[in-house]
């Protein structure tokens, strides 16, 4: 009997991390392969610093609900480490939870990054990088996000020429330098996360 696909993800982050460009390029990619997606966001007031997570469901059979279940993500992909903590009990116990090093303080409290770090190293799997440092390299601390799609891009069962794609897809009323800047980092993340691995 012939596996089913499906991948249960939850994006987080804060405003201005590019979350939603995140879900755009998986949502298209997906679209290209012929699978069946569902999509649930929250913008945290749309402003910059605030909350923002995504819930999406890939699958090659109908998704009948937006919102993934508590214990049944397969991948937790954070942009900002808090945030990430934030959706554990969503992860199952076999999924991943992949994390940026870079906090945004957004919050008077906000606790030691280091503890941070060691809440995401108990999990089995996870892995953690400096995302902005890679986009940087890549040629734009702009393009994070995409250094943190291509790290979670093996845990994605979508394939990754449709990934870049829909990379070249979203980014190119920008110009072709912000398309390759973005694949460019895409590229670093996955790089990054295979030797993590």
């Amino acid at each position: 009997m012939e596996k089913k696909m499906k991948t249960d993800i939850i994006l987080a982050g804060v405003g201005g991390q590019g979350i939603l460009s995140i879900a755009a390029v998986i949502g298209l990619a997906a679209v290209k392969e012929t699978l069946f997606i569902k999509q649930s966001e929250i913008h945290g007031m749309s402003q910059q610093g605030g909350e923002v997570y995504s819930h999406l469901r890939l699958s090659d059979a109908p998704v009948h609900s937006d919102m993934i279940p508590l214990g049944e993500a397969d991948l937790i992909l954070a942009v900002e480490p808090l945030e990430g903590l934030r959706y554990l009990p969503y992860l199952k116990k076999e999924g991943w939870l992949i994390s940026n090093t870079a906090p945004v303080k957004n919050i008077a409290d906000y606790p030691d990054p280091e503890r941070i770090y060691g809440e995401i190293r108990r999990r089995p799997h996870h892995l953690l990088l400096d995302a902005a440092a890679l986009a940087r390299e890549a040629g734009s601390a702009k393009a994070a996000n995409m250094v943190m799609l291509g790290a979670a891009s093996p845990f994605i069962q979508v394939k990754e020429d449709h990934l870049l794609e829909a990379i070249r897809a979203l980014f190119s009323r920008k110009g072709e330098e912000v398309v390759e800047t973005n694949i460019r980092a895409f590229r670093a993340g996955k790089e990054a996360a295979m030797k993590k691995r």
